[in-house]
């Protein structure tokens, strides 16, 4: 049996480099039932708009823009990083998770460091649970026709 040197291990987690393009910002999609986001970001002032619309303006409701934030807080980077999204498909849950995945992939790409973190919380996950498909002698996926007797 050999030994195998951990502290090498170790090592190459702290070595490895950001990946940012010419204008400093790190990219990353993220995914979710539907929905795919397409995330942007760099060092800023905490700036964050989906689709052109600031975040209170796209989802109304707190429970999504909490979502959308989580990774941010987690990572105290929520005041220190400018954020550019476009999303598309899917209904607004399925978007705010596919922000969420998104924000946490690019942030583990602009700083490696942060990736332990994020992946402890589960947030470098993708959620791969999507709708069931009909099927045919069924009114939905499993739901059958009402049965009558007479």
């Amino acid at each position: 049996m050999t030994n195998i040197d951990t502290s090498n291990i170790e090592n190459q987690e702290t070595n490895i480099k950001p990946v940012i393009d010419a204008q400093g910002r790190s990219y990353a999609t993220g995914k979710r039932k539907n929905a795919v986001a397409r995330v942007w970001i760099k060092s800023g002032s905490g700036n964050l708009s989906i689709n052109g619309k600031a975040i209170n303006d796209y989802f109304s409701r707190p429970v999504l823009n909490m979502l959308v934030h989580q990774p941010l807080e987690l990572t105290n980077k929520k005041m220190n990083v400018d954020t550019v999204i476009t999303v598309s498909g899917g209904g607004l849950s399925g978007q705010a998770g596919a922000i969420r995945h998104g924000i946490s992939k690019a942030l583990s790409l602009l700083d490696p460091n942060l990736r332990s973190v994020l992946k402890s919380e589960g947030l470098l996950t993708r959620d791969s649970r999507i709708v069931e498909r009909k099927k045919y002698g069924r009114r939905k996926a499993r739901r059958r026709y009402q049965f009558s007797k007479r």
